[in-house]
């Protein structure tokens, strides 16, 4: 005896071949989209998985990452392209070097000596010793800030660039000292405490003094 159609309670009767391939296919799909979902929830915890373990093999260190520069060492290696004796500041304990190179305008064709440092404070200061430089130059350093006043440090006279309270945007130029002496300018700018450039200042001055 052939068996009968199964009868479907939805419809009240049996299911049509039709009817039966479309439910068939729709199971089909929720199976594979079901199947495709756990695979994508199974790679991704796979990916957390490893990088985790990356992070807990990888090593780590404490130590900042900021250079500690021979600026002794690169001055003497750039002395013989410089007709000046270049700065290196003997500075206290707790003053970091991070950066020394010597640097070239082509905009304003000046020539300087730069030497970046972190001070106690954990701010920053730069030196840049302009060989023939010109006011273009200096005021390209100092973001074109204006000079607020003067000071003098161990008889060296200094114009000062106080740009702490200002609103404007002046990059690393919050602060800012500059002096000239036999055709060589000095401007020192950044975010340390005035009392820091002063300790900058003071230690330029046996430079200072030899270019005269």
């Amino acid at each position: 005896m052939a068996r009968q159609p199964r009868v479907v309670a939805e419809l009240g009767r049996p299911e049509t071949p039709a009817e039966t391939a479309a439910r068939k296919a729709e199971n089909s799909k929720r199976y594979r989209d079901a199947k495709t979902l756990k695979n994508l929830v199974w790679a991704l915890g796979a990916s957390l998985g490893i990088m985790l373990l990356i992070v807990l093999i990888v090593p780590r260190s404490d130590t900042p990452l900021d250079r500690d520069v021979d600026v002794d060492a690169i001055a003497a290696q750039a002395a013989p392209v410089s007709d000046s004796p270049l700065a290196v500041p003997e500075l206290p304990d707790g003053w970091r070097a991070n950066a020394a190179e010597l640097r070239r305008s082509e905009a304003d064709r000046v020539t300087a000596w730069y030497v970046g440092e972190l001070t106690p404070s954990d701010e920053y200061i730069g030196l840049y010793q302009g060989f023939g430089a010109n006011p273009t130059w200096v005021a390209a350093q100092l973001n074109k800030t204006l000079a607020t006043g003067t000071t003098t440090i161990d008889g060296v006279e200094w114009t000062v660039y106080d740009n702490r309270e200002s609103s404007e945007d002046v990059g690393n130029a919050r602060y800012g000292l500059v002096t000239e002496s036999g055709g060589t300018t000095f401007v020192l700018l950044g975010t340390g405490t005035p009392e820091e450039f002063v300790d900058f200042a003071t230690a330029l001055i046996p430079t200072i003094e030899a270019q005269q």
